[in-house]
């Protein structure tokens, strides 16, 4: 469903990794299917699969360390922005026409996570919270149907966890995603989950849906998950 967060919860070796690294092409189904928007995606490169519309930050920060700010979004931008090799090569009309709306875009995303002022810092000298943010930017900038953020809080202090839980929020209903978010903060996953999602040992073992949630408080959640 567009517009909404499934906070998956339990304890580690669950299974909660797999299941990203399942729709993301790390591994392959042993059986059954992953239909994205109609699309079966089953079996394809995690490559494919990014350009079909499946985004994901890891629980430990993967960005290009090397360049800059800016380049790891472009990074992402790549998905629906393009040139040839001979168009960069020469610098056509369509190399500085594509490169200039990449920057366009780069920079606005960057500005939504107040990394502007950072566009040309190198991605490794960024503060680890900042570093998050980046990850989720580049995400983002592939234009994802399904967004997954795998343990994106996590290290965070929590004055900038509650940033970043804020901005996937907001980016979440802004640009119309879907969203699963991968968390041991069974508290965010409540406050920030449309749907909760319990595992353990490889199986879903508690699934609380919108309406369930909305009768429930904070506290009779929390209880349930115990």
């Amino acid at each position: 469903k567009k517009e909404q967060l499934y906070g998956l919860i339990g304890p580690n070796g669950a299974g909660k990794t797999t299941i990203f690294n399942l729709l993301t092409g790390v591994y392959k189904p042993d059986s059954g299917k992953i239909i994205l928007d109609g699309t079966d995606v089953t079996g394809k490169s995690t490559i494919d699969i990014n350009k079909a519309g499946i985004a994901r930050t890891f629980q430990n920060i993967r960005l290009f360390s090397q360049l800059s700010v800016l380049d790891n979004v472009k990074v992402g931008l790549h998905n629906n922005h393009s040139y040839s090799t001979v168009e960069s090569i020469f610098r056509l009309p369509r190399f500085h026409k594509v490169e200039k709306e990449m920057n366009e875009i780069a920079m606005e995303l960057l500005e939504v996570f107040g990394l502007k002022e950072d566009a040309n810092v190198q991605a490794q000298n960024l503060p680890y919270g900042q570093q998050r943010k980046l990850e989720i930017a580049r995400a983002l900038a592939t234009k994802p149907k399904l967004l997954l953020l795998d343990e994106h809080t996590a290290a965070l202090d929590p004055k900038t966890a509650a940033k970043v839980l804020a901005l996937s929020d907001k980016m979440i209903e802004e640009n119309n995603l879907t969203a699963m978010m991968v968390t041991h903060n069974m508290r965010d996953a409540i406050v920030h989950g449309n749907r909760l999602i319990m595992m353990n040992e490889g199986k879903v073992i508690l699934d609380i849906k919108g309406e369930e949630k909305k009768k429930l408080t904070v506290e009779d959640l929390l209880h349930k998950f115990e």
